[in-house]
Parts: structure tokens; sequence; C-alpha cells
């Protein structure tokens, strides 16, 4: 049966005595719709939902010791697909949800070149110092950034990465010209502007994958909560926020 198709299902937990449920995302989660549909569902159900950003590497690390124990569980694929195989996850709850794409952003009101392709990418990242985030700190996103600028097309791009914080974050501090960001982190972020996201050809994009943990004490709402995120009728909302839902 269809979540929504039946809002029934809803109404019954909503009257009945409900366990908070906990979510923990990385930043490229929790920085596209994830707080504002939490809310939603909380306005219909009564379920509260307590959402945290939390690093993906320490979700891996922590998901079967972390106390209070995680219900829903946001994370890459590659990463989730770890924790399948470790037995983190209720059986069946694996969701696809959507795609980041990594963009460039420029400070606000200034022009939005054409970055349609590589060699124009290239020639728009020669003209101005590039704030990204530092592969040193080890994240997904910084490791990606960083293979992509590795690439000979680039060679010459003057790139400054970013020890605190994210390369965006800079950007909108007033810190050099460009950013390379992944799309929601640079929207949430009033003092730049997106201008697009970096050409396909590039792979430069993260996939989000919701599941429900199975440390689980509410297992039942946890996955009606991934259910009511992931409907097409949440698609809207997942797409203004910069992220493009499977």
């Amino acid at each position: 049966m269809r979540l929504l198709s039946s809002f029934a299902l809803l109404a019954v937990m909503a009257t009945t005595a409900q366990a908070d449920i906990r979510v923990v995302a990385p930043g490229f989660v929790y920085n596209s719709a994830l707080k504002d549909l939490a809310a939603d569902f909380t306005k219909r159900t009564g379920i509260k939902v307590d959402v945290a950003e939390v690093g993906m590497n320490v979700i891996v690390g922590q998901i079967k010791s972390a106390t209070p124990a995680a219900d829903v569980v946001a994370l890459p694929a590659d990463l989730m697909n770890t924790l399948v195989l470790d037995g983190g996850i209720v059986p069946g709850s694996y969701t696809p949800l959507g795609r980041d794409e990594l963009g460039l952003a420029v400070k606000k009101g200034a022009t939005h070149p054409d970055i349609s392709t590589v060699e124009k990418l290239a020639a728009v990242l020669k003209t101005g110092t590039v704030m990204v985030n530092d592969p040193k700190g080890g994240t997904m996103q910084a490791v990606i950034i960083d293979g992509i600028l590795k690439k000979p097309e680039f060679a010459g791009v003057k790139t400054v990465p970013v020890s605190k914080g994210e390369g965006a974050g800079a950007l909108a501090r007033g810190e050099g010209d460009l950013a390379i960001q992944l799309v929601p982190e640079i929207l949430n972020k009033p003092q730049i502007e997106l201008v697009a996201p970096l050409p396909v050809e590039l792979g430069g994009h993260m996939d989000a994958i919701l599941a429900v943990s199975s440390r689980s004490a509410s297992q039942k709402d946890a996955l009606a909560f991934v259910k009511f995120i992931s409907r097409p009728e949440a698609r809207t909302a997942w797409t203004a926020k910069g992220m493009k839902p499977f």
C-alpha cells in the first residue's frame, strides 16, 4: 500500500502514543529539504522528528553504538551499501532518494558565466581564485572536487582549500572569487548565487540513500517517515533545494 495514497495510516499513527524518531544525515542531505519535510511529517502525524547533521564517516562509525540510536539514516550510496553488508539497516528499508550535483558559485550580483562545457568551465575557473573544501579533511565532497580539478583541463586553476568550513562558506564571507560546492550548500547561502551545475561528464555528484537503522526502537514510524519524504509528492520540495530526486 502506498503511504500517501492512504493518509488513514498516518492518522492512526498520530492518535496513538508514539516515540520520537531521530534522523541523522550528512550535510548534503541535511541542507536539502530534509528539515522542511520533517516538519511537515510532524504536522501531519504528531510524531516529532529530530533531525541532526552528522558527518558521514561519523554516522558509519557510530551507527551500531551511538546513544541515542538513530532511527533513520541518510548516506551516500557507497557508504550505505557498506552499512547494508554490515547488517546496520532494516531489510527492505533501503530507499534511493536523489542526486546532489556539484555546482559553481559566484558572489551575489556577479555575472553568471557560461560553464556548459568542460572547456568553458576551465576557462572561467582560471579567471579568479576558487574556494574549495580541503581534501586533507577527507570528506567525500572534498575528494571528488579535488579529483576533478586535478584533470589536465584544469591545470593552472588557482584554488584555496578551506581548512575550516567549506568553499561556499568562504565565498559567502567574501573570500575568493568563485567556489565549487554541492548545489544545496550553495543555495542555502544568500550571499552567493549558483551559476549552474558542473558539466555532467565530470561526474561531480553524490547520490543520497535513506534507510531505517537496525537499532531503531521505532521502526514502523521510521519507515513511514522514509516513505513520506521519498514519495512523488515530495519531489517539488527536494528540487527547490537543489536535489534531483530519483
